[in-house]
C-alpha cells in the first residue's frame, strides 16, 4: 500500500501481523545562520532549509486516533514544527513493543534526522499529507 497520508499510516501500522509501536519526531525547518543569499531568498519562498528535531514521542496504535488528535496534543507542548517524521517499531503478534524498547530506535531517527538523512522514514506535512524529502535540502 501506498502511504499518502497520516491516515494510511495507520492502516497500514494496523493491517500488519506484528503489533507495531509508532515512533514520531517533530522537526522546524530552519534556515542556517550561514544561508547563502539565494537559500535565503528560497527558504523566503517555503523551499530549502534545515530539519531540527524538536520533541519526539512513541505511542502504541491505540493512542493514536487521528492526526487532528495527535497534532493538537503535539501543539499543547508549544513547539513549532513543520515536518512530522514517523517509523513503526514491530514486536510479535501477541506482543506490542515498549515504550523502553522504542528509546534506542527514537534515539536513532533523530540522529538520521539531524544528518540529513531521513530517507528511512514516512514524512508527513502540517496537514497530514506525505512528502517526499531531497537528499540535500528541503
Amino acid at each position: 500500500m501506498n502511504i499518502s497520508s497520516f491516515d494510511d499510516l495507520l492502516s497500514v501500522a494496523r493491517a500488519q501481523t506484528q503489533r507495531q509501536r509508532l515512533m514520531f519526531v517533530f522537526a522546524a525547518i530552519e534556515l542556517p545562520d550561514d544561508a547563502s543569499p539565494a537559500e535565503r531568498a528560497g527558504f523566503t519562498c517555503g523551499e530549502g532549509g534545515s530539519l531540527v528535531p524538536q520533541m519526539c514521542v512513541d505511542k502504541s496504535l491505540d493512542e493514536v486516533g487521528s492526526f487532528q488528535q495527535f497534532t493538537d496534543e503535539a501543539r499543547e507542548m508549544g513547539k513549532e514544527w513543520g515536518m512530522l517524521f514517523a517509523a513503526a517499531l514491530s514486536g510479535s503478534a501477541d506482543r506490542e513493543p515498549t515504550s523502553e524498547e522504542a528509546t534506542k530506535p527514537l534515539e536513532n531517527m533523530i540522529e538520521a534526522i539531524r544528518l540529513g538523512r531521513p530517507e528511512n522514514f514516512a514524512v508527513f506535512n502540517r496537514q497530514g499529507v506525505a512528502v517526499s524529502l531531497g537528499t540535500e535540502s528541503l
